[in-house]
Formats: C-alpha cells, sequence, structure tokens
C-alpha cells in the first residue's frame, strides 16, 4: 500500500465525556488545557458542533459511517453498527490506520473497530466480552418484553458488579499514556513505510470514575479523597444519594484535573509529531463525543437526557483551508466524516471513498468547503430558512444504565415512575437560538437557547405562559423541521414484541438463551 501523493495524514481525537465550558480553550476560568490553548493559534475553534446523541457508541457509529443514528442503528438496544460502511474501511486503499482507545464501546464487537488495520482497546473496567457478539443482541428493546426481562437484568447485573468491583482509585488507572505511546509507534511506522495513516484516537479520563494523577489532582482538585465522593451516577438519578453543591464541586474538581491530565497527554503527542516532522502534513480533529451533567436537570453524568452540556460539543480542527479562528455557525459532528473523507481522498474521483456501500462524500458536509451546511431542500415544506441552520439528535433507550439504575432504586426501597424521561426514547432539533426536544413518555420541550442557554424555562411546558410571538414562531419551526427529520428517518418510534425480538436474534443467541435456562 503505497502512498499515492502527500500531505493526507489525519489524526482524530475524541476527548471521551468532556464538555465545552470546562476547557479554557473555550474561556474556562480554571486553566485545564493550555496545550489546546496553544493548538488554537493554529486551529479552527468551532462554537456549535452538535453531537447526533449524547453517548458514545452512536456518536462514532456516525462519525464513522456520515450516518444518524437513526439510520445505522448502533444503540444500547441493538448495541452494534451492523451493515455500514466505515470511515476506515473507506480509506483502506489509501491509509494505513489505527483506532486505539480505552473505551468498551470501541471494540471489535460493536464493529466500530471494523476497516482499521490495527486497534487495541485500554479499557480494564468492563470485560469486552460483556458487549460482545450473540449474547448482545439479547439486549435488544428489551425493555419492551416482559418475558425476556430477566436476561438483560441479569448479564446487566453481572457486568455492573464487575465495574463497581474494579473501577476503583487503585483499579482505573489512566490507559492515555499508554494509548499516545502506541500512537506514536504507529505514526513512526507508517512515516517509515511511506504511507499516508488515519489514527483515531479516543481517551477515556473525564469519563466516571475519576481518579486523576496526584499531580492534576493537587492543582484542581486539592484535598479530595476520589473514593469518598459519589463516582456513580445511578445512585443519584435514582434518588438513593444526594449530592450536595460542595460535593459537586469536588466533583468538578477531579474532572478538571482528568481533562488536565489528557491535555498535557496531547501536549506529548503534539510535540513529538512537530520534532519528527509530521505536523504540517497532518489533519488534526479534536472534539469530545459528548458533555456530562453535574446536577443540572437535577441528572448526573450522560444519561436521560439531551440537554446542551451534552450534545454541544467542543471540537476543533486544524487544516490550512479552515481559517484559525472561533466559528459559531452550527454543524453536526457526522459531518467530520465528509471533511475526513475531503482531507484524505485528495482528488480520487467519486465518492472519495474505496467501498461502493459507503456514504457518498457530500461537499456541503465537509468544514473544508466553502459549501458546508448549503443544503439544496429545505429544512421542511415552506420554510424559509435552510436545512443547513438545524441539526438533530437522537436518544435511544440505555439498556445498560436503565438496569443499573433500577437496581439502586430497588436497593433504596425506590419505584421508578415508567411514565419518566428515564424510559424515554428522545429526539431534537436544534438551532443556534432555539431547540426543541421530542420525548416518548412525558411531555415535549421547547427552549430559546439565545435567551436561556441553560434551559432552564420550558416554554412548551410550564413556562408555556411566558411565550412571546416569537418564541411560539421559533418553537412551530424547529419542530416542523424535526418532524420533517423523522419523516425522512424512520417516523414514530416503534413498540416491539415478545416475537419481534426473537425474529431479531439470530440461532447462535437462541442457542446461548437455551443454554442458560430461559428458553425452551
Amino acid at each position: 500500500m503505497d502512498r499515492t501523493d502527500t500531505g493526507r495524514n489525519v489524526l482524530f481525537v475524541v476527548l471521551d465525556t468532556v464538555r465545552k465550558d470546562h476547557l479554557s480553550v473555550y474561556d474556562y476560568d480554571r486553566p485545564t488545557t493550555p496545550a489546546l490553548e496553544e493548538f488554537a493559534n493554529e486551529a479552527a475553534v468551532y462554537e456549535q458542533a452538535v453531537s447526533p446523541a449524547p453517548w458514545t457508541l452512536p456518536v462514532h457509529a456516525s462519525m464513522f459511517t456520515g450516518l444518524y443514528p437513526s439510520e445505522h442503528g448502533a444503540s444500547q438496544e441493538n448495541p452494534y453498527l451492523e451493515d455500514a460502511t466505515t470511515l476506515a474501511e473507506s480509506l483502506s486503499e489509501t491509509h494505513r490506520s489505527a483506532c486505539y482507545s480505552s473505551n468498551a464501546w470501541i471494540t471489535p464487537y460493536t464493529h466500530l473497530t471494523d476497516g482499521f488495520d490495527d486497534q487495541d482497546n485500554f479499557f480494564e473496567v468492563m470485560p469486552g466480552d460483556f458487549l460482545s457478539g450473540p449474547l448482545a443482541k439479547v439486549w435488544k428493546t428489551m425493555n419492551d418484553n416482559d418475558h425476556l426481562r430477566a436476561v438483560a437484568d441479569w448479564l446487566v447485573s453481572v457486568g455492573n458488579m464487575v465495574h463497581e468491583y474494579t473501577a476503583s482509585g487503585e483499579g482505573a488507572d489512566s490507559k492515555t499514556p499508554e494509548v499516545i505511546d502506541k500512537s506514536k509507534q504507529f505514526i513512526a511506522a507508517a512515516e517509515r513505510d511511506g504511507e499516508n495513516w488515519f489514527q483515531f484516537v479516543n481517551l477515556m479520563d473525564a469519563h466516571l470514575p475519576y481518579h486523576p494523577p496526584q499531580e492534576y489532582a493537587d492543582e484542581f482538585a486539592p484535598g479530595v479523597d476520589s473514593t469518598a465522593v459519589c463516582q456513580n451516577s445511578k445512585e443519584y438519578n435514582s434518588g438513593a444519594r444526594d449530592i450536595d453543591a460542595d460535593e459537586f464541586d469536588d466533583l468538578q474538581g477531579l474532572y478538571d484535573a482528568e481533562i488536565r491530565h489528557m491535555d498535557a497527554q496531547l501536549d506529548r503527542l503534539f510535540s513529538w509529531m512537530r520534532e519528527e516532522g509530521v505536523w504540517e502534513d497532518t489533519m488534526v480533529v479534536v472534539c469530545a463525543d459528548h458533555g456530562e451533567l453535574f446536577g443540572e436537570h437535577d441528572l448526573y453524568g450522560h444519561e436521560f437526557c439531551i440537554y446542551d452540556p451534552l450534545v454541544n460539543v467542543p471540537c476543533m480542527v486544524k487544516h490550512p483551508d479552515v481559517d484559525a479562528e472561533r466559528h459559531d455557525e452550527q454543524f453536526e459532528m457526522l459531518d467530520l466524516y465528509h471533511t475526513v473523507l475531503d482531507h484524505a481522498g485528495g482528488d480520487a474521483p467519486g465518492s472519495l471513498t474505496a467501498d461502493a456501500t459507503a456514504v457518498d462524500f457530500d461537499p456541503a458536509r465537509s468544514l473544508l468547503r466553502d459549501e458546508h451546511r448549503a443544503f439544496d431542500d429545505p429544512a421542511f415544506d415552506g420554510s424559509e430558512r435552510d436545512r443547513g441552520e438545524y441539526a438533530f439528535v437522537e436518544y435511544y433507550r440505555p439498556v445498560v444504565e436503565l438496569k443499573q439504575l433500577e437496581q439502586k432504586a430497588s436497593a433504596a426501597g425506590i419505584a421508578l415512575e415508567e411514565d419518566s424521561r428515564f424510559y424515554s426514547r428522545m429526539r431534537a432539533s436544534r438551532r443556534t437560538d432555539a431547540k426543541y426536544v421530542r420525548n416518548e413518555r412525558i411531555d415535549d420541550e421547547f427552549y430559546r437557547l439565545d435567551d436561556d442557554p441553560g434551559e432552564t424555562r420550558d416554554l412548551a411546558g410550564g413556562a408555556r405562559g411566558e411565550a412571546t410571538a416569537e418564541d411560539e414562531a421559533a418553537m412551530d419551526a424547529v419542530e416542523a423541521a424535526l418532524a420533517a427529520f423523522e419523516d425522512r428517518r424512520g417516523g414514530e418510534w416503534k413498540v416491539v414484541e415478545d416475537d419481534d425480538v426473537l425474529a431479531d436474534m439470530d440461532e447462535d443467541a437462541k442457542d446461548r438463551l437455551q443454554d442458560l435456562g430461559y428458553l425452551e
């Protein structure tokens, strides 16, 4: 696989679970990201990047395929990326590729690593086999099926016990230095062999639980014992455990320390690339897949909602065709698929992919093009606003987190209300000034982000009486854009019956269930 031309290298870094307003490069008042501040001197810094979901699997699947979650289908109801061509597969004829992460969802079991020449997963908390093969198919739509609920309960209970036992201060050391070391080795080998390369990295430090290196804990969370604060979001969300403002401050200090550690490790990688002479020929993307909540909306973590701290994510791109300045235009993170193709594909004809089944390159979705987000069709029939002004978010039922939430609630003698956000699937349409959220089991929500960036006044609900005529017009438009998106992407959520689940299972899954005694 010889290099056909030069200057097509790609370094794609995801800072897992990092919210934008905790980065000093985005004007946070604590020095969490000095290296990224330096990086911003030569990179575009985007203020309005919108993630298609609030958690890892569907977001990475979208960035790797150019598809929305409802199109690629990867969710906890169906924890696989199936029948989709990945970015690594599309670049297989022109680039040597590697995927290194410490996230349990980015594994061969979920197919997110399909197409990469090399992959390594440094996640030590939950065994990869727990998310693997036919057993994972059992989880699909399990909340809608009383007869098979025991299967999901058993599987997830085992995983949760393993996670809580091993994810301690002593058992969850950061693997980020090893990820960076292996990335350097991969890049050096590709350069030595004269090949273009595509390096994907996911850094997991800012995901619960937080146990930062001592030097950064001393700076950002002095005196905080990371084993004494609440490191399980389901305890709080279920109502089994209260967290006061001081404890949330301590948690955010630990979180900031984790971000500072990742920034230092990125500085180590970036400095090495400059020294090795590969920096100039490389497009560098640094972003988050989703953020985190610390008590906002009475939630902790990144489940059960699609509020902006989770989906309006940081994103920075170094490339000669984008201006190194702040950019306020909204775009969707699946646009990064097209942006990487645009850079890495070079002047190749057609879709710029090596696989005819891949999503075709769309210049209107490339950040490198002047026509970025200039789609031909309107947002909805009769709309005067361009479709490029809207971004869409989708959230399916979080099977793993929901089971753990139920366990925590049950242990505390708490009964969860099924007509609640915990059991709701959700979709949103977002403009920079307004956002409409469609909820499956609770009332829809609408927020004016320009006046209420914290999404504290639901103008479709309790604050409806405060809505002005301008608010009502914005609500109608954003909801209409969401309805049009739903028409294009599959319509209403479907109720799945027991027979449907069994029909979806392959024979290996049924055999395993028989071995466990759950099926006759």
